[in-house]
């Protein structure tokens, strides 16, 4: 049927257009007057949001329909198409929305629409809310409390002296150059202000006193709470040994720490990254970027086989080789002077800058002072409370039953970070919320990533379509006959669809 568009160009929805082709389900990119846009079809009902994921502007048309949820194909970000409402991190701000008006046959975006506010929390809600820790999952917390209609004091917490920032692209982007540093921050200075959210950067919570209610800094000042939310985060592992408190070994976890290696790169020839995990090897990929020579030293001898198993660990190897990363597989170091590194095998590497990536522990210091119950990681329930009432937890802290594996679990990613915050935030609010997300992530290697959804810290059996050395496969991972994680390289679609499966199977579980 001859619609009368030029199939070759992308509609613009201002000046009409005829959907009488669309399927159900189906979303067509266009643009509305200049503005990148969706158009959606659900059933008899028709939705023009915009086109571009708020987080890294992911190409929204290429994601996935889920009821009246779009899902974003590069980080898995929710958007509601009825308002173009965020509902799932990474994403935290709405794309726009057009109210659509039909003359005859066509149709035409007009106006835009704002999302209705969401109904403020009931009697009972909580007067004062203190969120200790103002990374992802501490500003993801305060502004879905925000968001949710939450009209009470918010005060968060942040032992980081900036405000809250993309922690993600310190070992990607930042440090390889090619981001400049106003993409770092979360939100616009006068956020926070403008929002009633008292942020206190540089601060640490001391003391917790569950049974008061009370939490007390280390200036002395202390603070009644009637919710209060843990998202301390986590602390890179640091290594002893002969050599490692010298000023060229750096670690990396912050937005200093990342300065701190960029100003080091500047006058560094030769440098060894040790251990091969992900921040590992791309902090080792940002600095071949900056044309300094690397060389990786882990005790493994196929890097991240343990998470993504040996087919896509041995294509990492290949990807970084190719671009110039000597590996020291099946080794550690013993000791570093000024100007070498020395490993256990007796080899020496001469280096002018040691940066080490082993993983991170959770800083549960104010949890176990305040007593509260652990195991590897702070315990919470389905709702992200843990064993004092009141006291919710989220991120890199929080050890949580995992309905898909039935275990209780904690995962150090970003994006989960984000969305547990969410669900924290409106537990608080007495919306009683289970937490039922697949954890997801994403890891930049040059101009390959691998995108992850699941948990699958051991597997009996794996299914691989495609090729890693094409960057198109996807590995899937099981245990018992269940699927509990899948690896992605250039496979968005099945990546969402994985996404959406683990999620579906869990909630039914």
């Amino acid at each position: 049927m001859d619609t009368g568009e030029d199939t070759h160009t992308a509609p613009d929805f201002a000046q009409g257009y005829d959907p009488s082709t669309l399927a159900d389900g189906a979303m067509l990119a266009g643009s509305v007057a200049g503005a990148a846009a969706l158009l959606i079809r659900r059933g008899s009902e028709f939705f023009i949001i915009g086109g571009e994921c708020t987080h890294y502007h992911g190409p929204l048309g290429e994601g996935t329909l889920v009821g009246d949820t779009v899902y974003c194909p590069w980080h898995h970000a929710c958007f509601d198409i009825r308002s173009g409402r965020a509902t799932r991190a990474p994403a935290l701000d709405p794309v726009p929305a057009w109210r659509v008006e039909w003359v005859g046959a066509r149709l035409f975006a007009r106006e835009r629409i704002e999302p209705a506010p969401l109904p403020g929390p009931g009697p009972g809600a909580p007067g004062r809310i203190v969120i200790i820790g103002a990374g992802a999952a501490g500003l993801a917390a305060a502004k879905m409390l925000r968001d949710e209609g939450f009209a009470g004091e918010l005060i968060m917490i942040g032992a980081d002296p900036e405000p809250p920032y993309d922690r993600p692209n310190l070992s990607k982007d930042y440090l390889a150059g090619s981001a400049p540093p106003e993409w770092l921050p979360l939100r616009a200075p006068d956020y926070y202000a403008d929002n009633s959210i008292d942020l206190r950067c540089g601060r640490r919570a001391q003391t917790l006193d569950p049974t008061a209610r009370r939490v007390t800094l280390d200036d002395g000042t202390t603070l009644s709470y009637d919710a209060l939310l843990l998202a301390t985060g986590a602390d890179p592992i640091r290594l002893d040994g002969p050599g490692m408190d010298l000023p060229h070994v750096r670690y990396l976890r912050t937005l200093a720490d990342s300065e701190a290696l960029i100003a080091a790169s500047a006058h560094a020839k030769r440098a060894v990254v040790i251990g091969a995990s992900f921040i590992g090897l791309e902090v080792a990929a940002s600095l071949r970027a900056r044309n300094i020579e690397v060389h990786v030293v882990a005790p493994e001898t196929v890097p991240m086989e343990r998470v993504l198993g040996p087919e896509i660990g041995r294509f990492v190897q290949a990807l970084h080789e190719q671009h110039g990363v000597v590996f020291h597989l099946g080794d550690t170091v013993a000791a570093v002077t000024p100007t070498q590194a020395t490993l256990k095998s007796g080899a020496t590497i001469d280096a002018d800058l040691i940066v080490v990536g082993v993983g991170v522990r959770p800083a549960l210091a104010l949890a176990q002072q305040a007593g509260l119950a652990q195991d590897r990681g702070l315990l919470v329930d389905a709702f992200l409370e843990t064993s004092a009432p009141g006291v919710f937890a989220a991120g890199d802290i929080a050890r949580w039953p995992d309905p898909l594996s039935g275990e209780n679990i904690r995962v150090e990613h970003w994006a989960l970070a984000e969305r547990q915050g969410q669900t924290a935030a409106r537990n608080m609010l007495g919306r009683k919320e289970r937490f039922e997300v697949a954890p997801f992530f994403w890891s930049q290697h040059y101009d390959v990533t691998i995108s992850y959804v699941g948990h699958a810290p051991g597997w009996d059996r794996t299914e691989i379509s495609g090729k890693p050395e094409t960057s198109d496969c996807a590995v899937a991972y099981f245990k018992n006959g269940r699927k509990l994680a899948v690896a992605t390289i250039g496979r968005d679609r099945a990546s969402l669809a994985a996404d959406v499966e683990l999620e579906t199977q869990a909630q039914t579980d």
